[in-house]
């Protein structure tokens, strides 16, 4: 099957080393071409493609309003969004407002003509380079979103358990019981979702909390 492409980037030079790229794969046709989003939005409204490979900035509006905009209009549509950028943060928020896949433009031509193949398929591609970075990038957002929820307590006492501190150490400094230390604690570990006091040392160490 052919895959019918509209190739969206503002830079001519851009678009010709792309097309030229393209090429070399006999099952992808190049059929529109689009320098800014409202051309994009323009040539969807009468173009018929299977794939809208996207150029993440351009002119106008561009980016994940975009792609959101596409994805009202057009919600069956596979976007490959093709980007500068290689931060895990804009990756998620392109997928987030409805690409089907993501890959930077320093990936090999190899990638590039996979990510079109599987997003015309309907599937997600995520560039490799990425992919695992965005992993670890939702797990931090996680934890930071948890340790937001203690209460300054239990704040005091993450830090002391980091330092070192045990409990009967921690409630002579605090001047509190060990007992409610302990509840501080079963509390935090709860609410962090950490296993053991290794857990909170990492995360100490990490985010310099």
């Amino acid at each position: 099957m052919t895959i019918k492409l509209l190739l969206a980037d503002d830079h001519v030079l851009m678009r010709e080393g792309l097309k030229q790229l393209l090429a070399l794969d006999s099952n992808i046709r190049v059929v529109a071409e689009a320098g800014n989003g409202e051309e994009v939005l323009a040539l969807l409204a009468w173009q018929p493609v299977d794939v809208l490979l996207l150029d993440l900035s351009m002119p106008g509006v561009s980016g994940p309003e975009l792609v959101k905009q596409i994805a009202r209009q057009w919600p069956f549509l596979p976007v490959l969004v093709l980007s500068m950028h290689n931060e895990p943060q804009i990756a998620q928020a392109v997928l987030a407002s409805g690409a089907q896949g993501f890959v930077t433009k320093d990936q090999d031509p190899k990638t590039l003509l996979t990510a079109i193949h599987r997003v015309a398929e309907q599937q997600r591609y995520i560039d490799p380079t990425l992919a695992e970075a965005i992993i670890f990038a939702s797990q931090d957002s996680g934890h930071l979103q948890r340790y937001e929820l203690l209460s300054l307590r239990e704040k005091q006492i993450m830090r002391l358990l980091s330092e070192g501190n045990n409990v009967n150490t921690i409630a002579e400094n605090l001047n509190i019981s060990n007992k409610t230390v302990s509840t501080h604690k079963a509390r935090m570990m709860e609410k962090m979702q950490f296993a053991s006091n290794a857990d909170i040392i990492k995360f100490a160490i990490k985010y310099h909390k």
